[in-house]
């Protein structure tokens, strides 16, 4: 994958340059889909972001492909073969990032995994495999973070999404651990406020060309997908960077506690598997998750 900005972005986006100039970001997930996005938007403002990732290769490559956007290639710091599950090896990469880059003032929480199985071929090793990458992966990342966020009074922004509004069909693990992310951060807003440290959530709707967008929707046509979205389009993952960065930004020095929800107004509607897997792949017998 090549990167989806350059910079034009900085030509027609709402943000002047050099928004995040001696600022320094963490991302987990830094070389997924959307993650990745929003690392090139923080990066074309003038952030040093360290991303966080399993895959050494592929760590590495995102890394200085990110780099390539602005001619420098110390402007993104790979740090590879860490599990967000445990919370010893992303503190050695809060070190790691604090050695290179002296600071860190902004971080996205955003390793996760997902997949399509209704309760009955779930199985607790399933269950507890996404709910122990999102959600306590979210919380290590947080505690190994925090302290440096003290000190920059900084901000937190945790990746969730929108199928635990109402009862989703098929998503039973992703909603509960993303429930659990939101009250997370609910609660990161009350308590590290008095530090100075915001703390919010970002929930993406359909967003084309992503790992995510590709698994669930699977052979469903785009064309139907759009047609009940109210805004009548996907998502891009460019909307995803443009809401992240105005997060983190001096124009919401305000807001914390929030959920940013970025899909167009769809989850009003209904999921694709709510409209097109509901109640029919409920009487086959896909694969069980193990």
């Amino acid at each position: 994958m090549v990167n989806t900005l350059d910079k034009t972005f900085l030509e027609k986006s709402s943000w002047k340059p050099d928004l995040f100039k001696g600022k320094v970001g963490f991302v987990t997930g830094g070389a997924g889909t959307i993650c990745r996005v929003q690392v090139e938007a923080l990066v074309l403002l003038g952030c040093k972001v360290a991303i966080i990732g399993r895959d050494h290769e592929k760590t590495e490559r995102v890394a200085k492909e990110i780099s390539s956007l602005v001619d420098n290639p110390d402007a993104v710091l790979p740090i590879s073969k860490v599990d967000v599950r445990e919370v010893k090896q992303l503190e050695s990469a809060v070190k790691r990032t604090v050695d290179r880059y002296g600071r860190i003032d902004y971080v996205i929480a955003g390793a996760a995994g997902n997949f399509i199985c209704d309760f009955n071929h779930l199985s607790a090793n399933a269950f507890k495999s996404v709910v122990s990458i999102d959600l306590l992966g979210s919380f290590n990342t947080a505690k190994a973070t925090m302290p440096e966020l003290i000190k920059s009074r900084g901000s937190i922004l945790f990746v969730s999404a929108t199928f635990h509004y109402y009862g989703v069909p098929f998503q039973s693990h992703v909603g509960a651990a993303k429930a659990g992310i939101d009250a997370l951060s609910n609660a990161l807003a009350v308590e590290m406020g008095p530090f100075g440290v915001r703390s919010n959530c970002i929930a993406p709707g359909a967003i084309q060309g992503t790992e995510g967008f590709d698994r669930l929707i699977g052979d469903a046509s785009k064309k139907k997908t759009t047609s009940k979205i109210p805004l009548q389009r996907l998502g891009t993952t460019e909307d995803i960077a443009q809401a992240t960065v105005y997060l983190f930004s001096p124009a919401a020095s305000y807001v914390s506690g929030t959920i940013q929800i970025v899909d167009g107004a769809m989850w009003h509607i209904g999921t694709h598997f709510a409209h097109e897997l509901y109640p029919d792949l409920l009487f086959k017998d896909p694969k069980a998750k193990l």
